[in-house]
């Protein structure tokens, strides 16, 4: 049925430009085959086949230079699921791979047949030791969720990739992943302990089971078998034995742990071993176990500047010798345009010599005593070195969490200069670390000789080097340029001295081709020996580690059309490091996703039926699904806030007549105001007579006739409405309090005292404590911050609004001369950056004097004026979006840290989804956005659950059932005598 106001999704047109010769066939129209789908749909039930043709678009792209289309993609619930498809695949001659997080950089995540997804329903920690020494995790688990588990036992596990806030324990382990402080004795090879797996037969172990052995000989005896003929044959050959050790002395992750058979004594131990950095081409590990190692509480970054690489190079044994945990080569070129991004950075990198050379050296400590001492004996060694600049040694959070960004931010200094239409792609490489300087320089040239950017940079303790290439690889040149530039980097690397092609980040489909010019005819055979026992039928991800096709690197390379440069978004390299915090992450697309999409309809031509299907799959998908909040832009190398896209095409599929309603209601938001709480005094009577099960049915059969786009669904309780505002006066005010739309119209949570002080009592109480007075404004009703209408995309609407409050603002201020307190967190984040671009000149120039400040700042600058009284035992946070926005969490949890015993930030607490009223339009955004928030909340018991907004507190508390409110509320009550 088509409801009242829908939308036109074609309005949103396709981006500008001439389509593509690798554009989607308009037979993949309808997306999956039907008999495929159907016998995936009766082999496994429903919601767990995705068949439309925008879902095989969004999975067909990772952080990888490669394009696959699936056929289909499976959201795997468990490893019964994955038995079943991978049993139909040897039964039916397919094949399929694993994807996790998608931020491979190799071609390890993709297919053209099958593509199962296993990272959405494979997060959770399995059990933790009681000392942590151990933990056990489903492999969708996020590895940096994992260490927050662990950080309270002192402990982390021992990898540790710049994509920890993304990437998963099935990628860590399947890729044998390693990072800044990873050294090769505590990555997962060395750290794994036990495992769950699936074979591509369907066979399902688990090696920590008592009879794991027997099953693994009963169920696979030809496997079993051959990895002993096969240990037979390399133990007797003794120089080859020494061969695998030297191989691996070095980090190496390319082709299969021949070391297994080394280490390993039965079947089932040498598999176990090979199953990681296997990549998914050997069977798909479900759980793992890990041994964890120490962690550093308290850590310092220093950074050592040289006249050279081989002066740089020089220092970092004694430097590790010393209790550096991390050491990160840096080369001028890279440092000279850090200078220029990154506000903060040391004045002199701007004048560096070319041939210079930085390290970035991180020292940890189990106390600061510990650390002290340490960070001595590190800058006396460095007074003896040549350095060209005093040593910069600190333990400024701010300052460290600088010094990374910088390491870490080179990947989107290249992708934002990128030329346009260019992919970016990443290599390492890893030398022996005796001969680091040399290889360094020397790859310097080779990358110089062929045109690409030499700044290369790298875990000098290790002797890993990274490096990134912008290449057309949509024209034949771009293509070429590569190729060569491949050719002569094995030569380099391997018979120049005698390294590792792959470091840490996979073999995948890029440098499969190169395998036997690094490992020999005999270890390769052996690689393929191994594969043809645990996947003979060719299931499992082809092409990934092991290839007959010499060429496969240079097939099915992604072209990169261009899309609106609306934040950047055109710019996306496509890493996947903004999936992690977006709230529609387990409902429907992610940032990159949405990115991904778009681009193939700048492929498709104008008018083509395909551009129209995805048009409409992507309305609700794309658009009504993304929260807005920006949160996006936060982990994202260049900073792509796709949120202000998605708001770009909610403003595209507006009419005149939606932008007229919008502009009267803005006209009218006070009666807005007093409407509200009439529908919430009625829709609260009608829920408490006769359920709110009752209530909901309503609300859904008018979303059904109208639109779930407007028409905002009840997800149970409602809150209390808003009393009226309290009595205040303007003499000698120290503040004036902008008292939030959503304050104003909201009360208290529905189980709180009907007597209760609303926010606007308790933070005039609060101040009043602190000796400072605040004053409402009479006029207040009526104003907003405007983001209601800008995250709908009524830009009329908005920039009325945006006038309205700031003419009063100004008003109310004294021009400027008080400031002004706000009490919901996204409203502050609205109007102090987001109404510039809605603002003529001279308005403008009036709200950059305003000083506007959000109530989490205003109290955190109370405290030292106010006493505890009833402190509180533990106190759970949930950082907004707007917060992060702000920088306010660290204010907020000083705060709760100030009344309480105990403050924690729950694991994978990031935006809500409510959005203003996005989540009571779309309530399957919010459960998909605190889903490990609320798996996390369900044996942690607290006083108090705060936050800083309400619609957020109102979401919150639908979804995981915890009573959350303003901080505000906690803080009176712990400081009223």
């Amino acid at each position: 049925m088509k409801k009242l106001f829908s939308p036109d999704p074609t309005r949103i047109g396709r981006p500008k430009g001439p389509p593509t010769d690798d554009a989607l066939p308009e037979a993949l129209l309808d997306g999956t085959p039907a008999p495929l789908k159907s016998a995936l749909e009766n082999l496994l039930g429903n919601g767990r086949v995705l068949h439309r043709v925008v879902d095989l678009v969004r999975y067909a792209s990772d952080a990888s230079p490669y394009r696959l289309i699936p056929q289909v993609v499976i959201e795997a619930h468990d490893a019964n699921d994955v038995a079943k498809v991978l049993k139909f695949c040897s039964e039916a001659g397919r094949h399929a791979t694993f994807r996790a997080a998608g931020t491979s950089l190799n071609g390890q995540a993709q297919s053209d047949d099958i593509l199962i997804d296993v990272r959405k329903h494979f997060a959770g920690i399995v059990s933790i030791a009681k000392d942590g020494t151990q933990l056990k995790a489903r492999a969708g688990t996020i590895l940096a969720h994992a260490n927050v588990h662990l950080s309270c036992h002192g402990r982390k596990l021992g990898p540790d990739p710049a994509s920890a806030n993304v990437c998963t324990l099935g990628g860590v382990v399947s890729n044998n992943a390693g990072g800044m402080r990873c050294r090769v004795s505590q990555d997962a090879y060395h750290t794994v302990s036990a495992m769950s797996f699936v074979l591509a037969s369907g066979t399902k172990i688990d090696t920590a089971s008592a009879d794991a052995e027997q099953q693994f000989a009963a169920q696979e005896p030809a496997l079993a078998a051959g990895l002993m003929t096969l240990k037979a044959e390399i133990m007797a050959d003794q120089a080859f034995v020494e061969r695998i050790r030297q191989k691996y002395a070095i980090r190496n992750t390319h082709g299969f742990r021949l070391d297994a058979f080394l280490d390993g004594d039965t079947p089932l131990e040498i598999f176990r071993r090979l199953l990681i950095g296997s990549e998914g081409t050997l069977g798909f590990v479900s759980d793992v176990t890990f041994e964890t190692v120490p962690s550093a509480p308290v850590t310092s970054v220093a950074w050592l500047a040289f006249p050279s690489i081989d002066a740089a190079i020089a220092l970092v044994p004694e430097l590790v010798e010393r209790g550096a945990q991390a050491v990160e080569l840096m080369v001028a070129p890279a440092l000279r345009a850090a200078a220029e991004a990154f506000p903060g950075t040391p004045d002199y990198w701007r004048t560096l010599d070319p041939e210079a050379a930085a390290l970035l050296v991180e020292i940890g400590a189990q106390d600061t005593a510990a650390l002290t001492a340490r960070a001595a004996n590190i800058i006396e060694l460095a007074s003896k070195a040549n350095l060209i600049a005093d040593p910069i040694l600190t333990n400024s959070a701010e300052a460290i969490e600088l010094a990374w960004f910088v390491r870490e931010g080179l990947l989107g200094l290249v992708g934002k200069q990128r030329p346009v239409g260019s992919m970016l792609i990443v290599e390492d490489v890893c030398f022996p670390p005796a001969r680091l300087a040399h290889a360094a320089r020397d790859l310097q040239a080779l990358l110089r000789r062929h045109g690409f950017i030499p700044g290369v940079a790298g875990h000098a303790a290790h002797g890993n080097l990274h490096f990134t290439l912008t290449a057309k690889l949509d024209e034949e040149e771009g293509r070429a340029r590569y190729s060569r530039f491949m050719e002569e980097l094995v030569q380099l690397v391997v018979k120049q001295y005698d390294g590792s092609l792959k470091a840490e980040h996979g073999t995948g489909l890029n440098m499969a081709p190169f395998l036997e010019q690094e490992w020999g005819e005999r270890a390769t055979a052996m690689m393929w020996r191994v594969k043809l026992l645990a996947d003979p039928h060719g299931v499992l991800a082809p092409n990934v580690i092991l290839t007959r096709d010499k060429q496969i690197h240079l097939k099915g390379l992604k072209t990169q059309p261009g899309i609106e440069s609306t934040a950047n978004a055109s710019l996306c390299i496509e890493c996947g490091f903004c999936e992690s915090v977006c709230p529609s992450r387990n409902v429907t697309m992610t940032p990159r996703q949405r990115i991904v999409v778009r681009r193939e309809m700048a492929r498709q031509p104008e008018g083509s039926a395909l551009l129209q299907r995805l048009q409409e799959q992507y309305q609700y998908d794309a658009i009504q699904t993304c929260a807005g909040d920006g949160t996006c832009a936060l982990p994202c190398p260049i900073e792509i806030n796709t949120g202000e896209l998605m708001r770009e095409f909610r403003h595209a599929t507006q009419t005149r007549r939606s932008e007229g309603a919008a502009r009267f209601v803005a006209q009218h938001w006070d009666g807005v105001e007093r409407a509200s709480k009439v529908a919430l005094r009625g829709a609260r009577y009608m829920g408490e007579a006769l359920g709110w099960k009752t209530v909901r049915a309503v609300a859904d059969t008018a979303r059904r006739v109208a639109s779930n786009d407007i028409v905002p669904t009840v997800p149970g309780p409602l809150p209390k409405p808003a009393r009226a505002l309290p009595a205040t006066r303007r003499d000698n005010a120290d503040a004036v309090y902008f008292t939030a739309c959503v304050n104003r119209m909201f009360g208290r949570d529905p189980d709180a005292p009907d007597d209760a002080l609303s926010i606007q009592q308790a933070l005039i109480a609060v101040s009043k404590r602190a000796s400072k007075k605040l004053w409402i404004p009479e006029d207040i009703a009526g104003t907003c911050c405007a983001t209601p209408f800008s995250s709908k995309g009524f830009s009329s609407a908005r920039q009325l609004m945006a006038e309205t409050v700031l003419e009063r603002l100004w008003r109310w201020s004294d021009e400027g001369r008080l400031p002004v307190v706000v009490d919901a967190a996204s409203c502050t984040h609205g109007l102090v950056g987001g109404l510039d671009d809605a603002l003529p000149p001279a308005l403008l120039a009036r709200r950059q004097r305003l000083d506007i400040i959000d109530s989490i700042t205003w109290c955190a600058n109370l405290l030292p004026d106010l006493k505890v009284v009833a402190p509180l035992g533990k106190i759970v946070i949930h950082p907004t979006c707007a917060m992060s926005h702000l920088k306010l969490t660290r204010d907020l949890k000083r705060i709760a840290e100030h009344m309480s015993a105990q403050v924690e930030i729950p694991v994978g607490a990031t935006c809500c989804g409510t959005a203003g009223d996005r989540g009571l339009l779309h309530p399957e955004l919010v459960i998909s956005a605190t889903r490990d928030q609320k798996a996390y909340l369900e044996n942690v018991h607290a006083d108090a659950y705060v936050c800083a907004n309400r619609t957020c507190e109102m979401g919150l508390r639908h979804a995981m059932g915890r009573p959350y409110e303003s901080f505000v509320f906690s803080l009176e009550a712990a400081t009223r005598s």
